[in-house]
């Protein structure tokens, strides 16, 4: 089978699961949450190993899990958590002995800090609400933003991509396949607005779709600038035809708290 094929046949699949896991939140979407979060960091470790830096799993992953689950359990101060997060990391990596220390520890905080962070996000945004339906809405319309970016600004760049993007970073993208993405993302917030997000102004719709438009792109060329530096393509080849789960989430890990950040300043519960 195609590459192309199998990648329909896989979104086809996940695609409803995930929307489904979204839509009753609650402990399956916590669930859900620590899948991406932890596979991502796992990916991250694992592919940073390519330039023999050597992050810690051992720390890593339980702060992972420790960030998101407190995302939603709240059963301790965020700022005690990072003081055992670096504390532990700092202890562990005296007696590991693995290349350059000082990168090490890097790539441990790095990866709990901005992909355990930034994806306990999706907690916030599903639970930000007092009517638990609408932070479903508004993260499913997140989900659809971002997918529908990602697709014009695929089909996009490669019929009419002739200015290059970022060379440096991802030599493939274009300005005109990332015009496309940002402007598509504007009308999926658009047609969210119509059919699920009725409870927010125009405004606070269409400023969600920018964040989404825009940032979500940022984060894949950040992902990319990682995968680039590493001499690895895709982050693993856990999903048959897509490559990694940091490959499919990088745009919304990035672009979460952002939202969240809107909603928690801008936007009444």
């Amino acid at each position: 089978m195609s590459n192309t094929f199998v990648r329909i046949i896989v979104s086809i699949i996940a695609i409803p699961i995930i929307l489904t896991v979204c839509f009753l939140g609650e402990y399956l979407f916590v669930g859900f949450t620590l899948v991406v979060g932890g596979f991502a960091y796992y990916e991250f470790v694992l592919f940073s190993q390519k330039k023999n830096v050597f992050g810690s799993l051992m720390v890593g992953f339980p702060a992972v899990f420790m960030i998101i689950m407190n995302a939603y359990f709240k059963f301790i101060d965020f700022e005690l958590l990072a003081f055992m997060v670096v504390f532990l990391s700092l202890l562990l990596e005296l007696y590991r002995n693995k290349e350059s220390a000082i990168l090490n520890i890097g790539v441990t905080f790095l990866g709990v800090f901005y992909i355990g962070l930034f994806v306990s996000s999706f907690i916030l945004i599903r639970e930000f609400f007092t009517d638990y339906q609408r932070g479903a809405f508004v993260f499913i319309s997140m989900l659809a933003a971002i997918w529908i970016c990602d697709s014009a600004a695929y089909f996009f760049g490669l019929k009419f991509g002739k200015h290059r993007l970022f060379l440096r970073v991802s030599p493939k993208k274009s300005w005109e396949g990332a015009i496309a993405g940002f402007i598509f993302s504007l009308f999926a917030m658009i047609a969210a607005k119509f059919l699920l997000l009725n409870f927010l102004s125009w405004q606070n719709a269409l400023v969600i779709g920018i964040i989404m438009g825009t940032a979500g792109q940022v984060g894949d060329l950040i992902e990319s600038l990682f995968k680039r530096d590493a001499g690895v393509k895709d982050s693993s080849n856990t999903i048959p035809g897509h490559g990694g789960i940091f490959d499919r989430f990088d745009s919304l890990i990035f672009s979460a708290p952002l939202v969240y950040m809107y909603l928690k300043y801008f936007i009444s519960k």
